[in-house]
């Protein structure tokens, strides 16, 4: 049976798509989706000049809306119909989350199986439309103001009429944009939300990419700085493909049970912990929290006295908070430390594990069940975690310290890696899967052939 399988394992290469249709038509409609969600990217918001709003923009990077414009695939800085993209979502997916492990009422629906997790997810989307028409709103502000010291205007004809216009695309881009990505994940291939942020930032490799090697043509780049930077991100996506799935695994005995045969044999299983609990959430939060006082001082622009004390402080922290900088550097590493550890607390409770093992007879060799286990669920989970969070700090600091030394415009940060390797590799494993299904759907039709015949 082993041997069985190993073949059918060394037979899923390209050649088997042929066979598998309902893959292709998976695959097919995943391309296609994306390519809406690409297409929605340059559909303006009605009521804004492009071309202003473009030179503007370019005065005010650096910030968090760089951050928000590389998930949404650049939707932002057009100022597009899903222009906050699905950030919206992801925000109230882990305020949702946090709150259903911390809060008793929300914990309780967590364990109420399937309908427990569709009341959640109800509660995300409510969640969500709220967020999205906060940031809608304050952003149609913002883009009334922005630009007004330098005599420029991106809004054409602002008014109440033209935020509350702004608000309700931008709220039913967001929606549409979470409707499709469940039309991918439930009739495609892979994680539908995921895929989508994930198209928004390879759709920026080509353009960074083509300045990068025209910059090493005309002599701006030395191409000593390409070949770094091309072997950084080799070796970054190499230990990201390597620590995003290494694991402990715990080995969880149980009880001996009598088998057909009349023989006693105990069941074995394991309890994989993850070297990253934590994902990509650490880097997003750090580097959010660091970026918006920089991005509030931008938006103000000279609208600040930079005479007053006042002034004076904004300035001062835009120069220790800029990229490259050692304390932008120190509190970005501290930042991705301090929520790698919380958000780990936070989905992961030893306690409620070790009950559940306990429920089901389950135990781990040599360690008591119930708190004993927990504490050492806890011991094992805190030391993994401290390898987890120097792994994410290395990641996401050096192509920081890149940025700062050579002064390329980097997008592809540590935060934009993780999401593209978790993402394809993710990807990946799914096609890998349907393919496997399909290798043992037709030896079990063979076998119902074979047993017919005789």
């Amino acid at each position: 049976m082993a041997s069985r399988a190993d073949n059918i394992a060394s037979n899923l290469n390209l050649g088997n798509f042929a066979k598998a249709t309902e893959l292709r038509q998976r695959i097919w409609f995943t391309i296609g989706a994306l390519i809406v969600f690409r297409f929605l990217s340059f559909v303006p918001l009605p009521g804004v000049n492009p071309l202003i709003l473009s030179e503007l923009y370019d005065q005010t990077r650096g910030g968090i809306l760089d951050l928000f414009n590389t998930f949404s695939g650049g939707s932002l800085e057009r100022m597009s119909l899903i222009a906050l993209g699905v950030m919206p979502y992801i925000t109230a997916s882990i305020v949702v989350q946090m709150a259903s492990a911390l809060h008793p009422t929300l914990s309780a629906l967590k364990k109420e199986g399937a309908s427990g997790r569709q009341k959640l997810n109800q509660y995300t989307r409510y969640g969500t439309v709220f967020l999205c028409a906060i940031q809608g709103y304050f952003l149609a502000v913002g883009l009334e103001s922005f630009g007004a010291q330098s005599g420029l205007q991106a809004v054409v004809n602002p008014g109440y009429m033209f935020r509350i216009v702004a608000v309700i695309n931008l709220v039913g881009g967001t929606m549409f944009l979470l409707w499709l990505g469940e039309q991918i994940t439930s009739r495609g291939i892979g994680n539908g939300v995921s895929l989508i942020i994930m198209a928004g930032i390879v759709a920026q490799f080509p353009t960074f990419a083509t300045n990068l090697f025209e910059g090493g043509r005309t002599g701006s780049i030395a191409p000593t700085i390409i070949i770094g930077f091309i072997a950084m991100v080799v070796i970054l996506i190499l230990l990201i493909s390597f620590m995003e799935r290494a694991q402990r695994r715990l080995l969880i005995q149980y009880p001996k049970r009598a088998t057909q045969r009349g023989m006693m044999q105990a069941d074995r299983s394991h309890l994989p912990l993850k070297i990253n609990t934590a994902g990509v959430i650490p880097p997003i939060f750090a580097s959010s929290l660091l970026l918006l006082p920089l991005t509030i001082s931008q938006f103000a622009g000279t609208s600040v006295d930079g005479d007053s004390t006042f002034g004076n402080a904004i300035v001062s922290l835009n120069q220790y908070l800029a990229h490259g900088q050692p304390i932008y550097m120190a509190l970005y590493a501290i930042g991705i430390i301090f929520f790698c550890f919380f958000y780990t607390a936070v989905v992961f409770n030893p306690e409620e594990t070790a009950d559940n093992l306990k429920k089901n007879g389950g135990f781990i060799p040599g360690i008591r069940p119930g708190k004993r286990t927990a504490d050492y669920l806890e011991y094992v989970l805190t030391r993994i975690t401290v390898v987890g969070a120097i792994y994410l700090t290395l990641v996401c600091v050096i192509p920081e310290y890149m940025i700062a030394q050579t002064g390329i415009p980097l997008f592809l940060g540590g935060t934009s890696l993780l999401i593209v390797v978790n993402v394809t590799v993710d990807t990946i494993s799914q096609v890998q899967s349907h393919l496997l299904a399909h290798q043992y759907g037709d030896l079990i039709k063979k076998a119902k052939l074979k047993g017919r015949m005789r």
